[in-house]
């Protein structure tokens, strides 16, 4: 896919005004978030674009040289290089201009929640948790747990968890859906194989701005803690429970031991959930697009499989397998499988916009 050089010359020319304002020193509150956003929203693009017309100035220059006798043999041998190039910074410069989700630069709510399989269930559940939470570490973001329902047995019947850091969102989007888990649990004494299943929902997490929640559409009811907690489990009315009143949306939160911050985390929830709710409102046909590439992000669709046996991972949406069971539950491997989804996506997307 060429980009045609006006294209090029309208980037080159709102990144040099973005940096004159940046450099200015007269933006101040909400213009000079918005300028550093839209900087940094077009900064790669900008960089692959200004390589593009430097190869394509260069592809000009040495063609002119093959006239000249004496310099044909080097700027044949040149040329062929640089033409090999060219295409490929063609596609990367493509792929930067695709339009983005708006929420990809947000920080993410990680929501994981046992499914069939039973106590098998809420053991899995915890391992995705802690997939999730070491892959977070690796890439520097800092996950926060908001509210945590452990099963008796050990692991989740549900977790949610804030994850903060940049471009949190767009890196985990794809994780959305049923996971589902094939190995013989330590219960088993016939050794059978049994198949349980998690499932896991990204939101963003929106600015307040994003969401504006009336005090009016809430019911809030506090009640005494339940379950593993410690002391003050069941002696004060310290869990919040949240009904946004307009879409029936309920949020709990009881893992604090301050209501005050029980109540600020199940908002916290809340407001993803109807930021998320808004987004599939409003974006229609973009919504509808999403759907047709990689996946809908459905938590009833099943995603991935997790087989122990044969220390397999697979990934439905794309056929990919990978057989690198241990490193992709510790998190190290995960990566491989989040860039490929990606990139699949990315590639899907380019194709829809060239046919």
């Amino acid at each position: 896919m060429t980009i045609p050089a006006e294209r090029l010359d309208q980037i080159a020319h709102r990144f040099a005004e973005l940096e004159a304002r940046m450099a200015s020193g007269q933006l101040v509150g909400d213009a000079f978030v918005q300028a550093s956003r839209d900087y940094a929203e077009l900064e790669p693009v900008a960089k692959v674009a200004a390589e593009v017309r430097a190869a394509r100035e260069e592809v000009a220059s040495l063609e002119e040289m093959l006239a000249d006798p004496e310099m044909k043999a080097m700027a044949e041998e040149e040329l062929a290089e640089l033409r090999q190039r060219l295409p490929e910074a063609e596609r990367e410069l493509a792929i930067a201009m695709l339009p983005r989700d708006s929420a990809d630069a947000k920080p993410a709510m990680l929501e994981i929640r046992a499914g069939t399989g039973g106590d098998e269930a809420a053991l899995f559940a915890g391992d995705l948790y802690r997939m999730y939470e070491r892959f977070a570490a690796e890439q520097g973001w800092k996950v926060e747990p908001v509210s945590m329902s452990a099963s008796e047995v050990g692991g989740f019947k549900e977790v949610v968890a804030n994850i903060a850091g940049t471009g949190v969102f767009a890196r985990l989007k794809f994780e959305s859906g049923v996971h589902r888990v094939q190995r013989v649990p330590e219960t088993e004494s016939g050794g059978r194989i049994h198949t349980s299943a998690a499932t896991v929902a990204v939101l963003p997490e929106p600015d307040e701005v994003d969401v504006q929640i009336d005090a009016g559409d809430l019911k809030i009811d506090t009640y005494r803690a339940s379950g593993a907690g410690g002391q003050h489990v069941n002696t004060t009315d310290s869990a919040i429970r949240i009904t946004h009143l307009p879409t029936n949306t309920v949020v709990t939160c009881q893992d604090g031991r301050s209501q005050h911050k029980n109540r600020e985390k199940a908002m916290q929830v809340l407001r993803a959930r109807l930021f998320e709710q808004q987004r599939e409102a409003t974006e229609g046909a973009e919504a509808e697009a999403r759907k047709a590439m990689v996946g809908s992000g459905d938590r009833s669709e099943r995603i991935r499989t997790y087989n122990f046996p044969q220390g397999r991972v697979t990934d439905h949406r794309i056929g990919l397998t990978l057989h690198k069971l241990p490193e992709i539950l510790a998190g190290t491997g995960l990566g491989e499988l989040v860039d490929a989804l990606i990139a699949e996506d990315e590639a899907k997307r380019l194709a829809a916009m060239t046919e």
